[in-house]
């Protein structure tokens, strides 16, 4: 949506099924580190838009080979260590952008939960969605979210997910633009 609008956009995209988006330069990556990496080698730019997050937690240490079974022996212990938190390090950065954007998918407390996350993360804007189960947010074909700033919380309508990322894209446009005559 953004390109649409005339801006010049990065994906940077773990591994998905669905076509690289026209019109866009697309960096893929397959671990959170390379991730971080690739959105941290791009700065400075305008706006930074992290739409969806990366496990929070990932295994701490893998294999080269198959860990087999042994009989009568207990599996090995899971041990997990934290990913790194890409839109704290953004909203934190020296070369901050001058407009961050996150996403908050929340399954209860969205309002709060996204206010929590818009301060803690450095973002000047959080994307907020219930996500619950019974909603039918996830695979389904359309949203309803709340747009959480320093300003206040706006609650949008339900929209089809194009109409959200339209919408979406024509507020940073103009957030961006409102700081820059500041």
């Amino acid at each position: 949506a953004l390109a649409a609008l005339g801006a010049e956009v990065t994906l940077v995209s773990g591994p998905v099924t669905i076509p690289d988006p026209a019109g866009v330069t697309t960096v893929h990556v397959e671990r959170a580190e390379e991730m971080r990496d690739a959105v941290i080698s791009r700065l400075p730019a305008d706006i930074a838009v992290m739409v969806a997050a990366v496990a929070d937690w990932r295994v701490a240490s893998s294999s080269g080979q198959k860990i087999k079974k042994q009989p009568g022996e207990a599996p090995p212990p899971l041990l997990l260590t934290e990913n790194p938190d890409i839109l704290k390090t953004v909203g934190h950065h020296e070369n901050r952008p001058a407009l961050v954007v996150g996403f908050a998918a929340e399954t209860q407390s969205v309002e709060e939960n996204g206010r929590a996350k818009l301060e803690r993360k450095g973002a000047d804007m959080i994307v907020a969605n219930d996500v619950s189960p019974e909603t039918g947010i996830m695979g389904g074909s359309r949203n309803r979210v709340k747009i959480i700033s320093r300003d206040g919380v706006a609650d949008w309508p339900d929209l089809p997910k194009d109409a959200v990322a339209e919408r979406l894209a024509a507020l940073i446009a103009e957030t961006l633009g409102a700081k820059a005559g500041a």
